[in-house]
């Protein structure tokens, strides 16, 4: 079994083998470290080792770390795919460029300097895009085909940190994003928040009654649902999103045609806006993440005004109770939870179960997503995660980071 133990947390950011001596800064420049390869772990036993490599500041790792020439030459592969890749304006990162970046060789470790990148899934214009900018100010905007292309740009150096949704105040959580959490091995150092405010986008000079269709994500039709339906013969069509919704119309120069989008896409885009907070509910709000490849570890978390917050993921034995044990080991310390979400075990989903006189029956194996207030280097959290690990076949820290304490204000 894993133990946790503490120790000093002397930098804001700390990377293997290396410390720097600032306080937490969302968007610093990460230093340079062993890029952990994306796996995910084929059996309880070998996600449990996984889960120390992986698991933040306060949880002592109790696997060896990849050889070194296997790192170093992953590590090679993402500074020259980094410093390679040059996307034309308004293009949009690919899993294959980063595929055929980082098979070039003409780059030296001697030559790499760190670019301020932050990257999104979305075109120019996407509410992802907005809490990218919000989270790192400054930065470079690197606008991503999928969120696993955002995971894979950060997890190859192309990218220093990416932002991802994670839950929506109308439509919840974003399973995908949950996957590949657990999927590769980066870390949360951050969140933000942006509020959702759609608004109908058109070609300059078309009337709303001239729209027979109006085009976005799933998501943001379905949060515009009432508005739209009350636009008598219009035909709602899904498109990957709201701002590519925009694009679509302007490159096409659709005239019967109309998008649900961000007042931002409309001026990138050169479209109208027709109106504005079209959503069905006013509070629309929704929640991303902050990704590095290294953890983030503060000095001043005891002390800071800004509370802390804490992500883990974990798995729990079959038998009467095991979730109220597991969500004990919070309430006996007083430890507030701010959210739990269960997700099937992708590797092993259904599970035997007995079912008393009837025998066995197939049930689902999930694994536990929790977030709660409080920081690695408070004694009360270690204690609650050195009590959970013994319950919990498979433990892994997701992140322990600051709190969006703005929550869906613009900055």
């Amino acid at each position: 079994m894993q133990t946790l133990q503490a120790r000093p947390a002397p930098c804001a950011l700390v990377g293997p083998g290396r410390r720097h001596g600032h306080k937490p800064v969302l968007c610093q420049a990460a230093p340079s470290g062993t890029l952990d390869a994306p796996a995910v772990p084929q059996s309880a036993a070998a996600e449990r080792t996984a889960s120390g490599a992986a698991a933040g500041p306060c949880l002592q790792q109790s696997s060896a770390a990849a050889s070194s020439s296997s790192a170093a030459a992953s590590l090679r592969s993402g500074r020259q795919g980094l410093n390679s890749v040059a996307l034309a304006p308004g293009g949009v990162l690919t899993s294959d460029i980063i595929a055929r970046a980082t098979g070039a060789s003409s780059v030296t470790d001697e030559g790499y300097r760190p670019i301020n990148r932050v990257a999104y899934q979305g075109v120019p214009g996407a509410y992802s895009e907005m809490a990218a900018l919000k989270a790192c100010p400054g930065w470079e905007p690197l606008p991503c085909e999928q969120f696993e292309t955002a995971f894979q740009a950060l997890s190859q150096w192309m990218a220093e940190r990416a932002t991802l949704p994670v839950e929506n105040s109308l439509g919840g959580s974003i399973h995908a994003v949950y996957d590949l959490l657990l999927r590769y091995r980066l870390h949360i150092v951050g969140e933000v928040s942006v509020a959702v405010r759609h608004c109908l986008l058109a070609l300059p000079g078309v009337q709303k009654g001239d729209i027979k269709r109006v085009l976005s994500h799933p998501q943001a039709l379905a949060q515009t649902d009432s508005y739209t339906r009350r636009m008598p013969g219009v035909v709602r069509e899904a498109v990957d999103d709201t701002a590519g919704a925009a694009k679509l119309i302007m490159e096409n120069e659709w005239r019967d045609a109309a998008a649900v989008a961000s007042r931002r896409a409309g001026e990138l885009y050169g479209l109208d806006v027709l109106e504005e907070d079209i959503q069905d509910m006013k509070d629309n709000v929704t929640r991303f993440v902050v990704l590095s490849r290294d953890p983030l570890v503060a000095t001043d978390a005891l002390t800071s005004s800004v509370p802390y917050k804490t992500s883990i993921v974990f798995s729990l034995q079959e038998g009467p109770g095991m979730l109220f044990k597991a969500l004990s080991v919070f309430a006996l310390r007083d430890i507030d939870m701010t959210k739990i979400e269960s997700r099937p075990m992708r590797a092993n989903p259904l599970i035997l179960s007995d079912s008393g006189g009837n025998g066995q029956q197939r049930s689902f194996n999930y694994l536990f997503y929790i977030d709660f207030v409080g920081s690695l280097a408070d004694p009360q959290a270690q204690n609650a995660l050195r009590h959970l690990q013994e319950i919990a076949p498979f433990l892994r820290v997701l992140g322990s980071y600051p709190m969006d304490t703005e929550l869906g204000r613009q900055g």
